[in-house]
Formats: C-alpha cells, structure tokens, sequence
C-alpha cells in the first residue's frame, strides 16, 4: 500500500512537471516564432510566420497543442531543436553523458568529503580545529559556483598552468590521449561543484552525529571498554549517516542546477551549457526537453533513495504498518 501510495505522488509529479515544462514557453511574453527567427527586426512576412506556426503546431488551440505535447512525449519525440536543426532527443543524447560524469563524479566526491568532515568535526566538537573546519566550510559554502570556479581557472589553470580551462576534450585527441584530456579538462569543474556541494553533508553529518554521541548506547559502548575509533565509525557514524544519505537526493538536484553556470564558465559541452546556449538562441523546443530530461533525472534519484534507504535502515518498513495491541 505504501508503494502504491508512493508511486502515486511521483506520477502526480510527473504530470505537473510535464505541464510546467509544456506551459513555460506559452507563458512567456511575445510571439516565440517572432524570437525564434530574428525577433522585433525580422524581414519575414505575416504569411511566412503563419506557416511556420504551423509547422511547429502553434496555430491550433492550447488543448490540442497540449495532447499533441504528451503524444510526442510517449514515443520519444520532443521535436525539433531551431538551434541545432536535429531532434531535442538526439542532442541531448550527445550532451547528457558529460553532465552525468560531471554531476556524479562531483556528487560522490562531496558525499564522501563531507560525511568523514562532518563526523570529524563532532567528535572533535568544541576545539578550535572544529571551529575553523566548519568557519572555513561556511565560508566556501556561501560562495557562488561560478565565483569558486573562477578562482580555481585563476590558480590551477592562469597562474599555475595545471590543467585547462574550458572544453572536455580536443578534436585531435584519440584513444589513452582522449582519456587524458577529459580527465585533466573535468578536474576544475569537478573541483568546484565538489566544493560547492561539500557543505551541505558535512552540515547535515555534524549536526546528526552531535545527536548519535548523546545517545545511551555511545555512552555503554565506551564503558564496555571498545575503542575510540571503533566507537566514532561502527557505532556513532554508521547510524549519523543515516538522515544525511536523503540528502544526497538534494544535493544532485542542486548540483544539476549549478551545472548549468558552472559548465558555462568552464565551455564544458554538457546539459547545464546546452540549457544556457539554449536560453541565449531561445531554443524553446530544447529547452523544454532539456528541463524535462533534468527533472526525470531528480526524480529518479529520489525514487532510488525510497527503494533503498529501507534497506539501510531496518526500522523503516516498506511493508502494511503494524495492528495496534487488542
């Protein structure tokens, strides 16, 4: 029941980002044909425009503009990109990879950092190291994604030279070379959506684990004379750990949404730079495929921590909730 349930929200989800997705170019102000091809100082004629509303659908009524919308979308079409001259479908299909190394590579990178920081940082709650981790991880953490970005192009790329700037690869590039490429080109925009990302697990791993040490059987297990150590991993940080694996659900959507200027400033060929390029060439078509392609992304990541958590946290039944007592 609690699955139905559940399957229920995230296809009422679904549909109201589907219709969102629909409604956004409709809902912005002017003629899109008009922006589309030249704007307010386009030579084309009130005739040619009629016929190339029609061609994009936009000469029939909002209704059956909005089926015709849900039809394409169940077998895969997402139309035209004016931009590109290629269907949504098949660019996308070129860019998301790359945004998916990106967002993924970065998330666990900032899982990682911040969990171990933020267990650190309580067991070490109190000492002046602790009060400069989290005054150094608030200050990095308030920063924008592209003004953290652009001090690592100024360090590591202009005054150091380590690694390029801009771009994923060179057009040259070939085999274990093309692997190096990518690999020296994706270390500043991992690095800043890693630091932009970190905060909010080492925040969320701190304060759970603050509350984990105060709990009863922290205190007995140090009275049964076990480690430090062991103590602060298996017993403390494998429950803390716990309430900050559904933010890692967060984070991606967040780190989605920065990615979209972070691979602006570095020219990374991914999602977030195709939905900036679109923007600019008021590339509607792809632009509502590629907000499309992004919520299904969050979603899915939200469905996968509901399937899984249950099995990180056996309190947490999947199954009919338990009768109350005769």
């Amino acid at each position: 029941m609690r699955l139905l349930r559940r399957a229920g929200q995230y296809v009422l989800v679904l549909w109201a980002a589907v219709t969102l997705n629909f409604a956004l170019p409709h809902l912005a102000p002017g003629d899109p044909v008009v922006y589309l091809y030249g704007g307010a100082d386009q030579s084309l004629d009130e005739a040619s425009l009629a016929q190339i509303r029609a061609s994009y659908g936009l000469d029939r009524s909002i209704l059956e503009q909005y089926v015709s919308f849900w039809s394409g979308l169940l077998h895969g079409d997402l139309g035209m990109s004016v931009q590109h001259n290629r269907s949504v479908v098949e660019v996308l299909a070129d860019k998301l990879p790359w945004t998916m190394a990106l967002v993924g590579i970065s998330t666990l990178l900032a899982f990682v950092i911040g969990t171990l920081l933020g267990a650190w940082a309580a067991w070490r709650r109190g000492t002046a190291k602790e009060t400069g981790t989290v005054v150094t991880v608030l200050a990095l953490d308030s920063m924008p994604g592209f003004w953290i970005g652009m001090i690592l192009i100024a360090i590591f790329s202009v005054t150091l030279g380590w690694f390029p700037s801009y771009g994923a690869t060179t057009i040259t590039a070939s085999g274990g070379d093309w692997l190096v490429e990518v690999a020296s080109r994706m270390v500043l925009p991992v690095a800043t959506l890693t630091i932009a990302g970190t905060g909010a697990f080492f925040l969320m791993t701190r304060a759970s684990m603050i509350g984990v040490l105060e709990e009863p059987y922290i205190r007995l297990a140090r009275a049964k004379g076990l480690g430090e150590y062991r103590v602060a991993v298996s017993h403390a940080l494998r429950n803390a750990v716990l309430p900050v694996y559904t933010t890692l659900t967060l984070t991606v959507g967040a780190l989605l949404s920065g990615a979209v200027v972070v691979e602006s400033v570095f020219a990374y060929p991914g999602l977030g730079k195709l939905i900036y390029d679109a923007v600019t060439a008021r590339d509607y078509p792809l632009l509502q495929g590629a907000f499309l392609f992004a919520t299904l992304g969050i979603m899915a990541t939200n469905l996968l921590a509901d399937l899984t958590y249950p099995l990180l946290d056996p309190r947490v039944r999947r199954d009919k909730p338990q009768r109350a007592p005769a």
